[in-house]
Order: C-alpha cells, then structure tokens, then sequence
C-alpha cells in the first residue's frame, strides 16, 4: 500500500487529504504543527455574533469549494451575502462604486461620468481606452503598469487599486498580473480595449421579469470554521490520520521514498504534500532554485473587529462596507459592516463591523500591541462614520506574513519550481497559497491537482 504524507492542515493540506482518501490503496498521514485545523481560518463566536478572525467567505462563481461542501454534506450550510452598494473611501469621503463598475473597469457611461471619484482629466484619459492598442504580448507586468496604462492614474489610484490591493496585500505597482487578473490582458487582446470587453462580457439583461440581485460571496451559517471542523471530521472517518502539535524537522531523499523526521520519529513515505506557508520550506531544501521562497514576501495584516448596539452606529447607506484609496492617510485599508453583509453573523439590534489594518512595506502589525491598533482602527473609523461610545468588544487578530506577494514573474518562477521539484524529488510536490492563487477556492483546487498527480 502507497504511503502519503501531508504536511500542513489548513484548507489547502485537509482538501488534499479528502481527494486523496477516495482510494482505497493508500495511507495517509497529515501532521500539523499547530494543535488546531484551519490555518488562516478561524470563527470566533460570542454573545450571539458568528464572527470570521481569518478569512470571512469565498467568490461563489469559483465553484469548486461549492462543490467540496456539497460532497461532504454542508451544502445547505451555505449563505449568500446581502448585496449593497459598494463604496471606497477617497477624497475624505465616501463615494459609491459607479453603477457597472467590473473591479474598478467602467462598463456604463453615466454612472462613469458623473462619479466623483474621478476627476474630469481623469475621465477623459479612462476612454482613451476604446482608442489604444494592445500592448505587444508579454510574459508579465505589474498589474499597476498594466492599469494606468490602459485606463489612467486616476482610475487605477481611486477605483481600481482599493479594490483589487485588499485581495492580495501587495503594491500594485509590483503585484503580478499574469499570476493574479491574466484575463484583462486576454481581454485587451480579444477586443482591443478593457472597457469594451468588460461591457461584451457583461451579463445580458434578460428580458424577463428582473430578479433580485444576489450576492457574490459564500459563507457558512456557522461559520468557515465549521466547514474545517466537518472535513477534518470526514477524513478521519476515511481513514486519514490526523495529527496535531507534530513538528516536521527533515525530509530526507532515499531512493524512490522519502523518510519524514517528525517529534524525533522517523517515518517513510513514497509521496508528500506539502501545504504549509512558503517560508517553512527552507526548514527542509536548500536546494538553490527554491531560494525564490526565501526571497517571496508576505504581508502582515490584522483585523479588528467591533461589536455595538445597533443605536451607537449611524450607519442608514445601503452597502456592506467600503475600501480606502492609498492615497488617504489611514491605518485601516478597508471595512465591512458585516451585519449588513452577512445577517446570520449578528443578534437583532446589534452591529457587528470588520475594519483590515496593514498596507505592504508598513509595519504597524508588527510593532504595534493590539489595543494600538484599535485605537488606530477607531480613529479612522470616526473619520469616516458616525460612531457613538465604546463597543460592547473588541477582538484584534494579527495575521502575521499571511498574505503571499505576487511580484512581476511569480507565475514562471513557480511553474519553474515544480518543474525542478517534478525532476529531483518526484512525489513530493509543494502547493498552497503561495503557489496559484490565495483565495479558499483556489487552495481546494490546489489541493485537488496535488492529490490528482499521486492518484494518477
């Protein structure tokens, strides 16, 4: 029987171990150095709120976590956000995302033209969009680059950067863009301009009666935490063993096995995963074409979370939250009114708001003790909302080196990486996170690629 080790037990190691304990001819063992699952992911619950310490859902159109949860029973688990308005915080005030807005690309003039987000310079260079040519085809540039190019400073500063720099955490300005948005510039090429393709492939308007606009996020109704606690629950009943506080010292090439030195036992396997964080790796190669990990940043961001009564919040916008343009000077990059977000997450008469701390190359999550950064939190939050009195709580989470860089060539850089790994250690093979895509999503689809090389 084929033995198979996975190291790491976040999304990513867990989805691998559930593909892999499909077949009967194996033996798995999954070691983790925390004593808990979930990495990243964590749900705090208190006073009747459901609250998200980690990461807070998914994007419903990656279906494969969909369809993971499905499988294992949790389906009807599932919750779809509440829509609103989205808004970014620019020019010391809140401005509604124009009406069309596809991450930040204008797909209606109207709303387009009369946002106040944009100057009327910065207008007039967006529509010189329709009028360029693509650039030459390129292995990669910086998504910043690609952007201001196509679509001008003002865009990509007040529209653009707030609502893609959350998702990865990275300079806009060096973050990938084959690694992270490669269909803009497929797009560019297929229609010659970013805002005609988005509007070609903008969703027609059905001539039947219009449904209510449904949201684009998924969540569980007890929280991500209790899709993590099922799935390691079902593949323990498969067979998986599960093994937490296990500290993975060496793995040591013999022959076509692999003996794994893990709490000072030795343990031989014929393949591995490895789903941990990028920088663990170097406890274990030191193989020159993997100094590109060594080198791979990863930005540290915190959360702060605050509970009130609902009076103490003046909050009547229709929306879930807003996004902060870099070019205003606040700790926080971002805020979700979550019990407008997810109505499952908190009591009646009750407000529940998620503010993000941490911008690449700034070092308040490091140096800052968590009372600071809620009182950081709390000053940019009266700047910009009516907020009265103190909360009922308030819980800070540091994520600390949680969100992987994508820089300029990631993607060939790592292509590279599992070609040599394919040539020197066939069978083990290194995914997760910091390879293909961060979102929960792409960890599944990650994990099930891993475990679809053992199984084939």
């Amino acid at each position: 029987m084929k033995k198979v080790a996975i190291i790491g037990a976040g999304i990513t190691g867990l989805s691998a171990a559930y593909y892999l304990s499909k077949q009967d001819d194996l033996e798995i063992d999954l070691f983790e150095k925390d004593n808990r699952a979930g990495g990243k992911i964590k749900t705090h619950r208190q006073d009747g709120f459901t609250i998200e310490l980690g990461p807070e859902s998914y994007l419903a159109r990656k279906e494969i976590l969909t369809e993971l949860a499905e499988e294992i029973g949790m389906g009807d688990d599932l919750v779809r956000n509440s829509t609103g308005q989205s808004y970014i915080y620019s020019n010391n005030k809140l401005s509604p995302l124009p009406k069309g807005a596809v991450l930040g690309v204008p797909t209606e003039l109207r709303p387009f033209l009369t946002t106040e987000l944009v100057s009327a310079s910065g207008k007039l260079k967006a529509g010189l969009d329709l009028l360029k040519k693509p650039a030459p085809l390129y292995t990669d540039v910086s998504v910043g680059s690609f952007f201001r190019r196509r679509l001008g400073d003002d865009v990509l500063e007040n529209m653009i950067e707030p609502l893609l720099s959350g998702i990865y955490a990275t300079n806009i300005d060096e973050l990938s863009l084959m690694s992270t948005f490669p269909y803009f510039k497929e797009r560019e090429e297929k229609y010659g301009s970013l805002i005609k393709g988005a509007i070609a492939e903008k969703p027609q308007q059905s001539s039947q009666p219009a449904k209510k606009k449904q949201g684009q996020f998924l969540q569980f109704k007890n929280g991500l935490q209790s899709f993590i606690d099922h799935l390691l629950e079902v593949i323990i009943e498969k067979g998986v063993d599960a093994r937490f506080n296990m500290n993975v010292e060496s793995i040591v090439k013999n022959g076509s096995s692999y003996t794994i030195e893990v709490n000072g036992e030795s343990k031989k396997y014929d393949n591995i995963i490895i789903a941990t964080p990028h920088f663990q790796y170097k406890r274990w190669f030191n193989d020159l074409p993997l100094e590109y990990f060594k080198h791979m940043g990863a930005t540290s961001v915190a959360t702060v979370v605050m509970a009130f009564d609902s009076k103490q919040v003046k909050n009547d916008i229709d929306g879930t939250g807003f996004v902060v343009s870099r070019r205003m000077d606040t700790s926080i990059t971002a805020c979700t009114w979550t019990n407008k977000k997810w109505k499952h997450s908190t009591p009646a008469g009750k407000a529940l708001l998620r503010a993000y701390v941490g911008r690449p190359g700034d070092f308040i999550v490091g140096e800052k003790s968590d009372d600071e950064i809620a009182r950081l939190a709390r000053k940019d939050l009266d700047k910009i909302m009516d907020l009265e009195g103190e909360p009922e709580f308030t819980i800070v989470t540091k994520l600390e080196h949680s969100m992987p860089q994508y820089k300029v060539g990631h993607k060939s850089r790592i292509d590279a990486i599992h070609k040599y790994m394919a040539e020197h250690y066939p069978g083990i093979i290194l995914t997760g996170a910091s390879h293909y895509g961060v979102g929960l999503p792409d960890c599944v689809s990650q994990a099930k690629d891993a475990a679809d090389q053992i199984t084939k």
